[in-house]
């Protein structure tokens, strides 16, 4: 019986087809694994499992995962990322939970137009009787645009260029963020993505020097709705809250004073 693999067009693009067929007639498939997503055992042999090739610039790592948590898809991630993921899979170092929130440094994304150091800050956020997995993302400081001299600070305008809203109630799902998503692997988080040129292999908007990790809450409220609240503030509007209500308090805080966006993502890598 062969197993009950999904192989995507862009997996087997790089993996080849005489490697994807290997996989899908069951010789290098594995007879179980930890989903890449939910970190919970699998079988091929009796559920949906998707293969998600995570590629890095010399190093690529085949994965699998529930077919219920990602589709099969090839991401693009650093490869000092990847080598740590390498090391996790072998078992020579394991993953550590962080507390929530964190606020890891990592480099800004392109669309800020150079390198920019942001925090980022995990949560859950109440919205009705529901919790929600969340992430803020705050700059350190202003943000300036490309070749700009000014001292103004043009985080939020570009972020609203990019496609997120503002915020005015956050008892309020954002709105989804088409071609936008979350990258947890190994139950930690790793960046937040968006569509190449065209369409193309997604690439890092926000990156983590190091995967954050992740409560088992957090995890199981983004896997049940395959869904991440990301939302953004200028320099100075949330600050690093040390509980969740605080967090909550703060976010409130900065859309009264039009000083929130955010969007809705979908799950991607894991």
């Amino acid at each position: 019986m062969s197993p009950l693999l999904d192989v995507s067009d862009d997996v087997r693009a790089e993996i080849g087809d005489e490697e994807a067929d290997r996989l899908l007639a069951g010789e290098n498939a594995p007879g179980s694994y930890d989903c890449t997503s939910c970190r919970t055992p699998g079988n091929p042999d009796q559920e949906r499992t998707s293969t998600v090739l995570f590629v890095g610039g010399e190093t690529a790592v085949l994965a699998f995962a529930h077919a219920s948590c990602i589709p099969s898809q090839v991401v693009s991630v650093s490869e000092e990322q990847l080598q740590g993921a390498v090391r996790s899979i072998t078992g020579q170092s394991s993953s550590q939970a962080a507390p929530v929130p964190a606020a890891p440094n990592a480099q800004a994304a392109p669309a800020a137009g150079e390198q920019a150091v942001l925090g980022v800050t995990c949560g859950q956020i109440l919205i009705g009787s529901d919790l929600h997995a969340a992430i803020v993302v705050e700059p350190t400081g202003p943000i300036a645009r490309p070749g700009s001299t000014g001292p103004g600070d043009e985080f939020l305008p570009m972020m609203i260029e990019a496609g997120f809203l503002p915020v005015t109630n956050v008892a309020s799902e954002p709105s989804p963020l088409h071609g936008w998503s979350v990258l947890v692997a190994m139950g930690q988080l790793h960046a937040v993505l968006q569509n190449g040129p065209e369409g193309g292999r997604p690439s890092a908007w926000w990156q983590a020097h190091q995967p954050l990790g992740l409560t088992d809450g957090w995890r199981a409220s983004a896997n049940q709705r395959n869904t991440v609240l990301v939302y953004a503030a200028p320099a100075g509007s949330i600050g690093q809250q040390p509980r969740e209500d605080l967090l909550r308090d703060a976010l409130e805080k900065a859309a009264a004073g039009g000083l929130l966006v955010a969007a809705a993502m979908p799950l991607a890598g894991t």
